[in-house]
């Protein structure tokens, strides 16, 4: 790994981690853009303010589901784009503490978190609904942007990047250790230098030095930024962010490196709550998705949006659960693992940490498995849930075929290899020394 990302290097052997979309959008169960697509004013928002009192909240019943689920770190959003923060800011009186909950929501999630052994993130929207001295008429996303009533208001921007600066000096300071801070979101000319950007992560990695920083302070879920140049900015970011959408191979610089890279994606179609239940992507949709970002050199991020009452959707607690009983035989297969260097079998994909790599079987052969590795760099493979011997065979109908090294679980050799798991079934390789 280039030296620049040593210290990412934790954060992409953890491959797998938890993303919790939550603020007052959580009561309208529609979306967190509710504001902004409704045009609604804070007054007319004000009663989500008023009422959220999430009774049901208890961060460590999150850490535990998420650390049992395969899962390594985790990302809350302590302030969206909404403005209401999930943390006792100084600088604001639109947060947690003032509310009817009356807790600081993000240092009690960060706690249980890292008690759990799991790096803790927290996300910050760059852009601000709420705070007064935002860009108000003509801005992509406000509100107010097509309100002629605020085509003259008066705002300073500046006041507004003081008290964004502040607040994440507060999140780097009055926190303990934070691993990940995950930004949202740049967009036309706001990017880069209008962040004050290259001031804002100066202050960030002086209180926060081994901290994680993801590219969006430059760019937007669709781009790289400077950090695919050989001469990435002060704020090119740590990673790239993309958004939905799984790269198709992987993301490199523009030298052909490999880039440290994170795909987010919502576990059913929304990133907050909502409550219909039946839009949820299953374990195995997402496992096997996790499986090919790895493959791929790249993690996987699953969001989930809790409820007013401070809750996991039922839905999202049973994928949480299907995917532990998968981890819990086959995780050594996604931690510290990443590219293998080899090309993409038709039956799934390859994981790889050092000299052992994993064939992760997705799909019923008609007979023994091809593996394109020469047998002469095999030292043997075993099942990774039981340890148990896989079989080199050779029967007859593999003669057309030397290149390959044939597998089955079992005599008879020419029988049909059974796959144990229907989720993604993990055969571990260990290659011999010299190769």
């Amino acid at each position: 790994m280039d030296k620049r990302f040593q210290h990412v290097k934790w954060m992409m052997d953890a491959r797998f981690g938890l993303f919790i979309h939550w603020g007052l959008y959580c009561i309208n169960g529609v979306t967190e853009w509710k504001r902004s697509y409704e045009r609604l004013s804070i007054e007319e928002y004000e009663q989500y303010f008023e009422e959220f009192n999430p009774i049901d909240f208890n961060p460590r019943e999150w850490a535990k589901m998420a650390r049992e689920a395969g899962m390594r770190y985790a990302v809350l959003t302590v302030k969206h784009h909404e403005g209401f923060c999930l943390f006792d800011s100084a600088y604001t009186d639109y947060k947690s503490t003032n509310t009817k909950c009356g807790r600081d929501l993000a240092r009690e999630f960060a706690e249980a978190f890292r008690a759990e052994g799991l790096g803790v993130g927290f996300y910050y929207s760059l852009f601000d609904w709420h705070h007064p001295d935002y860009h108000h008429y003509g801005d992509l996303y406000h509100p107010m942007r097509d309100n002629e009533a605020y085509k003259d208001y008066q705002y300073d921007f500046n006041r507004y990047l003081e008290y964004m600066h502040n607040q994440i000096r507060e999140l780097c300071t009055n926190y303990g250790k934070i691993d990940i801070l995950w930004f949202d979101n740049s967009y036309g000319e706001m990017r880069g230098e209008k962040w004050k950007a290259t001031e804002l992560v100066s202050m960030i990695r002086s209180l926060q030095p081994d901290i994680v920083i993801n590219n969006r302070l430059e760019c937007n879920a669709s781009a790289k930024g400077s950090i695919s140049t050989a001469n990435p900015t002060v704020y090119a970011g740590d990673f790239v962010a993309p958004e939905q959408i799984i790269p198709p191979e992987g993301i490199l610089d523009d030298m052909g490196n490999d880039l440290p890279w994170e795909a987010c994606c919502t576990m059913n179609n929304s990133w907050c709550y909502t409550p219909n239940p039946y839009n949820y992507k299953d374990a195995k949709c997402l496992i096997r998705k996790l499986v090919e970002c790895v493959s791929k050199g790249g993690n996987l991020l699953v969001n989930i949006g809790p409820n007013a009452r401070g809750k996991f959707p039922k839905p999202a607690m049973k994928v949480l659960r299907d995917m532990a009983e998968w981890f819990e035989d086959y995780g050594k297969s996604i931690w510290n693992c990443g590219k293998a260097g080899l090309g993409k079998p038709d039956w799934g994909y390859y994981t790889r940490n050092g000299n052992y790599v994993y064939a992760h079987l997705l799909q019923q052969e008609i007979g023994p498995i091809a593996l394109n590795i020469p047998t002469e760099k095999i030292k043997k493979i075993r099942r990774v849930s039981d340890g148990s011997e896989v079989l080199i065979v050779r029967p007859w109908v593999t003669e057309l075929f030397p290149e390959y090294t044939f597998i089955n679980f079992q005599e008879p050799i020419q029988g049909t290899f059974l796959l144990e798991n229907e989720i993604d079934t993990v055969l571990e390789i260990e290659l011999k020394e010299e190769y």
